[in-house]
């Protein structure tokens, strides 16, 4: 093929791109509640790479964990006991009431599942809440506690279209107490996190805030003789709380401490997947290899 015959293709789809129509997108539609524009596609944000903390757990923690919590069972284990409940339910006067089980609640005295490789103990998710007495009289005393804790968790209520995460939350009463707080009344706030979120605030946790509270022992363990068939033993959470001061040792918080009226304290949940009698011991093996301190007073 010729260079002129080259050239004059060329300029004939030149000219055929030039002669189509111009199309015109329509404006985006706004949110009626934020005014936002809402894009045509649907927008989600992924994780590009994988959390520090999350693979010291997948490829280190997790079999020393297994190791340590392994209990072997030779034998298959028998039937449960079969325990009755309060009323009849044959009975036509009690076939729609509640029908608990006599004695009240077992669950704290079950016996855990058997030991595999797929109940591993692991978190599922870290909850912070923090109560602010002070937003009772003024609901806009709950704005500063809002700003730090979105700053330190990184959360926001449906952030890159993730469905998995409801954001910082305002926690309100439940029922009126005397004179003091009344139903619906905005009281603290409260965040869960999730994924990578939840391993990038507890590597932040352990790196930067214990190991500069001055006089810190640890969370406090009780005592030896303590039974496991407890609520509290067999609960698989384990809860401590941080002082206001510990607030200001967050690198996010730190950089800035000055956009932020006061300095909160907040209670920290590790919620885990154990369960039945002496989940809190799994549970405290766990925190220990990310880690954190405990102590016995």
């Amino acid at each position: 093929m010729s260079a002129a015959v080259a050239v004059q293709r060329t300029a004939a789809q030149v000219t055929r791109r030039a002669a189509r129509p111009i199309r015109i997108r329509k404006p985006l539609r706004r949110n009626e509640k934020t005014g936002l524009p809402i894009p045509h596609v649907n927008v989600i944000l992924r994780d590009t790479q994988q959390s520090r903390v999350a693979d010291h757990y997948y490829n280190t923690l997790q079999d020393d964990l297994m190791y340590m919590t392994y209990v072997h069972e030779p034998h298959a284990r028998k039937a449960p006991r079969v325990i009755r409940s309060l009323f009849d339910p044959e009975d036509p006067y009690t076939m729609n009431r509640f029908n608990p089980i006599a004695g009240g609640s077992r669950w704290a005295r079950e016996v855990p599942p058997p030991t595999t490789s797929e109940n591993v103990v692991k978190l599922e998710r870290i909850q912070l809440h923090s109560m602010q007495k002070s937003a009772v009289t003024n609901r806009s005393n709950l704005l500063g506690a809002i700003m730090a804790f979105r700053a330190i968790s990184g959360e926001s209520i449906g952030a890159g279209g993730r469905r998995t995460t409801d954001g910082v939350q305002v926690i309100r009463g439940k029922k009126s107490i005397g004179n003091w707080l009344r139903e619906g009344v905005p009281i603290g706030v409260k965040v869960d996190l999730k994924g990578p979120k939840m391993y990038e605030f507890l590597a932040t946790l352990v790196d930067f805030v214990l190991p500069r509270l001055k006089e810190y022992p640890g969370v406090v363990m009780p005592s030896p003789k303590s039974p496991l068939n407890t609520p509290h033993g067999a609960s698989g959470v384990v809860s401590f709380g941080l002082p206001p001061e510990a607030m200001v040792y967050f690198p996010q918080i730190e950089i800035n401490v000055d956009a932020y009226p006061a300095l909160y304290g907040m209670h920290i949940h590790f919620i885990t997947n154990a369960q039945g009698v002496g989940a809190q011991n799994s549970v405290r093996a766990l925190l220990s290899g990310f880690q954190i301190p405990f102590a016995r007073r």
